[in-house]
């Protein structure tokens, strides 16, 4: 059986010369190659470490690029080995080679799809870092229980992903869990995967909080913005349109923490927007990452031709309640996690909680891209 498996690889590896074609021209990579070989000498020069920021972010384009090309000639590699490796194995009659050459298609069409989705984050900010919002909605204490799961879930997966997390701002619940958290996540595309978070996401489960173990239905609202911190130079925010409070900073930190009204909260009047930030040394440097954050903000809705074209990139501003999520968790009476908007649908809920949320990261980017829903 494992022979004929082959006669159906080599006749659809074909298929696969003009898609790999077009990826490696999508993938840019003689310019990446130059590019790295600029890189390369630069990190010989004296003083390149001097500018410590500057030199990191220049090791992770390095990285980055590097990254891309190993990937892509991966990919070349295997697909121009196969032809060979299948003559050879059909001639042995050797099924255990047959086998080895199956598992590697397998692994080649996946690496394939997976670099195809990186090709569609082409969008303005999609290759920016993002900062994530929770806030729990209906439901009260379970809400909030349900806002510290999410909380796992994001950071579970940008640690996956090998992205940095920086917490910059959470309000406890009053019982349990988190009433609100904001955390900016930096790494490459980090904007282009999590903007298919933005939305209403709705849990269903027995309550922890129920003594009479009825099931539950809780609502949290993510909001995911790109970080625009080097474009905002030419925003001005005037004194008379802005609100500045201070408060007690809560939740694990230094000794400043829950002594001093070191926390900022800013309310932007226009556009109501608002924005916090505790997690800095001092109310100073709070009030200067939470104004950062504010000029991002409006920074992103000002290049927008119209709040039409500002809401297909934000996401639709919807109630934190019942009819309004993008996708549901459902953990009881069966366990089950589906996007509203793709029609993707995983069954191991446990996992995408542990944060497995590549499969629906996915399918939102193939829907925006190609109209394709998930069957």
């Amino acid at each position: 059986m494992a022979i004929m498996d082959l006669d159906a690889v080599r006749l659809e590896l074909p298929t696969y010369e003009a898609p790999l074609a077009e990826l490696e021209k999508s993938l840019d990579v003689e310019n990446k190659k130059r590019r790295v070989e600029e890189l390369n000498l630069l990190m010989q020069e004296p003083g390149f470490w001097d500018d410590t920021e500057k030199a990191q972010g220049l090791m992770q384009e390095l990285n980055s690029k590097k990254a891309d090309i190993e990937i892509c000639e991966k990919l070349l590699t295997q697909f121009n080995d196969f032809p060979d490796l299948i003559a050879m194995a059909n001639d042995e009659n050797d099924e255990d080679m047959a086998a080895d050459i199956r598992a590697e298609y397998e692994d080649f069409k996946n690496t394939f799809e997976e670099v195809k989705l990186k090709t569609m984050l082409s969008g303005e900010y999609d290759k920016d870092n993002a900062t994530l919002s929770l806030n729990s909605g209906a439901g009260g204490t379970e809400s909030c229980d349900w806002a510290s799961m999410l909380y796992r879930m994001y950071t579970r997966w940008a640690e996956k992903k090998g992205f940095k997390v920086d917490v910059l701002d959470l309000q406890e619940g009053d019982e349990a869990g988190i009433k609100s958290a904001t955390i900016q996540i930096n790494g490459e595309n980090a904007y282009g995967y999590l903007k298919s978070e933005h939305g209403v996401h709705r849990l269903v489960r027995i309550s922890p909080f129920n003594a009479q173990g009825k099931r539950q239905t809780s609502f949290v609202g993510v909001e995911v913005m790109p970080v625009l911190d080097d474009e905002v130079g030419d925003i001005e925010v005037r004194d008379e349109d802005i609100r500045i409070d201070t408060y007690r900073s809560s939740g694990a930190g230094g000794q400043h923490i829950n002594k001093t009204s070191s926390a900022i909260r800013i309310t932007h009047f226009p556009t109501g927007i608002v924005v916090t930030c505790q997690n800095e040394r001092s109310q100073f440097q709070n009030k200067d990452k939470a104004m950062q954050m504010l000029k991002s903000k409006l920074k992103f809705l000002q290049e927008q031709e119209n709040m039409a074209k500002a809401e297909g990139i934000k996401g639709e501003q919807m109630e934190n309640g019942w009819g309004s999520q993008i996708r549901n968790y459902v953990l009881q009476p069966y366990t089950m996690v589906k996007d509203t908007r793709t029609g993707c649908e995983v069954a191991q809920a446990d996992a995408v909680l542990d944060g497995k949320l590549d499969p629906f990261i996915n399918a939102y980017l193939r829907w925006i891209n190609l109209g394709e829903k998930d069957a």
